[in-house]
């Protein structure tokens, strides 16, 4: 069962791929609005916008991109009915870049971006009713465990998780603000058997669900009056490993 159409669109950042693109499609074959960001002109773009999609570029590595793409939503709507903040890296610590380097990296896109994008386009989201617009924050598994290889994302995910709460609070009742964190949900085309199955046993499950258990997750959330400021972990058990 899906929401309710809604001529609102839902922001989705960085969906030229994966989940952020499954659920792009998901929406538009609901006839529900879409507006996306990308930084990367992939094929996909194209196909969403064909289909109905506002894409617009923004990049994020900056705070003057982030407010210039919120600048360019506010100029093509309204009105917004919900913005998942599926934009993400996966930077881990390496040679290849300073400490410093990739923390500010990993904090641009996981900390400014949505705590930004939320302050701009606040405006968007109110004035709808009583819990007609949300916020949904991608965060990751690895919030509760940390990570030797991955510290800077680890924090920079974490710092996010505690955003969903506080902007909870500062919304409610009229816009519900949640997070959702999986682990591995879907492999990438190159990932050979060795990896595939050393990832499924990590879990109780023993599966890459695919993009469906997010979408589920998603319109759920959306169809919700109620649930408001919660981690919602798509892990498969993991933490009981």
């Amino acid at each position: 069962m899906g929401i309710a159409t809604s001529t609102r669109p839902i922001l989705i950042t960085g969906a030229g791929k994966r989940i952020g693109l499954a659920l792009a499609r998901h929406f538009l074959a609901q006839q529900q609005p879409v507006m996306i960001s990308y930084r990367t002109r992939y094929a996909a773009v194209d196909e969403l916008e064909q289909a109905g999609a506002i894409c617009l570029y923004g990049d994020f590595s900056t705070n003057d991109g982030i407010e210039q793409f919120a600048d360019a939503v506010k100029q093509q709507c309204s009105g917004l009915r919900a913005i998942l903040h599926n934009a993400s890296a996966w930077l881990a610590e390496s040679s290849d870049a300073t400490p410093a380097e990739t923390l500010t990296a990993m904090l641009q896109i996981h900390v400014h971006a949505p705590y930004l994008l939320n302050h701009h386009l606040e405006s968007l989201l109110i004035g709808h009713g009583h819990a007609s617009a949300d916020i949904i924050h991608f965060t990751d598994y690895i919030v509760e465990r940390g990570s030797d290889k991955h510290i800077a994302y680890a924090a920079s995910k974490a710092a996010l998780d505690n955003l969903t709460r506080s902007f909870a609070r500062k919304l409610a009742p009229v816009v519900k603000v949640n997070a959702i964190a999986p682990s591995m949900i879907m492999f990438n085309e190159h990932d050979d058997a060795q990896y595939r199955q050393k990832a499924l046993n990590k879990s109780l499950m023993k599966i890459a669900p695919g993009e469906q258990e997010i979408i589920a997750l998603v319109d759920y959330l959306l169809s919700s009056h109620y649930v408001t400021g919660r981690t919602h972990a798509v892990d498969g058990g993991r933490p009981l490993r």
